[in-house]
């Protein structure tokens, strides 16, 4: 049985969809079957995997509105299987509200897939509305990125509240996989008192991968890549594939 894992971060631009490319893309590198569905209306981790939205026939909105089904919606791509997004997406959380069971239409959407894989991430939207907290309804686990600038940790207790009761009345199966730190600048102090404060309030949660300022992780979503297919040698692309092999070893199944 597949694991599901929801990338989330309520704040935006701390490397969701980066991290949810380019960890599926290591994912299946090293051999894994990796399914990411883009659940956030943006579209970022569709178009980053090369995946021309308009042109997509079934995504993640007619799946969870529509009642498609979810095996139908998959596009195989050469670096992972997609469910892509679009921005039709960006008015279910207003349809989600009158319909039963509201906050699990995406956790039985995807229930027919798990078997078939060995991992499963959703990439959230940079919010707490409805569509994340299906996500959450959905997961396993939730791995949240946060990057090494200023009011890194602002907001984090909101999400923590958020997990707290969606596990006290929705999932109560739900835990923190990891903590991954984003956009590390090695260069300068304040990134390392970034990273220790974070450490300091997610203790043995806090990933030893830390992903860098990179500007071949910028450039690679333009090209529709991720970044191992971009430019496989780039520091950026040397720390996402640390990062997988740290998580296959702390779940090798």
């Amino acid at each position: 049985m597949g694991r599901i894992i929801a990338i989330v971060n309520q704040k935006g631009g701390v490397g969701k969809t980066t991290t949810a490319v380019n960890l599926c893309a290591a994912l299946h590198r090293a051999g894994r079957r990796v399914l990411l569905c883009d659940f956030d209306p943006q579209a970022n981790a569709t178009s980053g995997l090369g995946v021309e939205k308009s042109r997509v026939a079934r995504a993640s909105y007619d799946v969870v509105i529509g009642g498609e089904d979810a095996a139908r919606a998959v596009i195989h791509t050469d670096y992972c299987d997609l469910i892509a997004s679009s921005a039709a997406l960006s008015g279910a959380a207003v349809e989600l509200v009158g319909l039963e069971r509201r906050e699990y239409m995406l956790k039985d959407a995807l229930a027919p897939l798990r078997s078939q894989y060995d991992d499963v991430f959703i990439d959230c939207p940079p919010s707490l509305e409805l569509l994340t907290l299906n996500a959450l309804c959905a997961a396993d686990s939730i791995l949240i990125p946060v990057q090494c600038e200023y009011y890194a940790l602002e907001g984090l207790s909101d999400l923590m509240m958020t997990l707290r009761a969606v596990k006290r009345r929705l999932n109560p199966g739900l835990e923190i996989f990891g903590v991954l730190l984003t956009m590390f600048d090695g260069r300068t102090n304040f990134s390392a008192q970034v990273a220790e404060e974070v450490r300091r309030h997610f203790p043995g949660k806090v990933f030893a991968a830390v992903i860098p300022r990179n500007v071949r992780l910028s450039e690679a979503p333009s090209h529709g890549l991720p970044v191992f297919a971009y430019d496989r040698f780039s520091r950026g692309a040397a720390a996402y594939q640390k990062l997988a092999e740290e998580i296959l070893k702390k779940r090798p199944d």
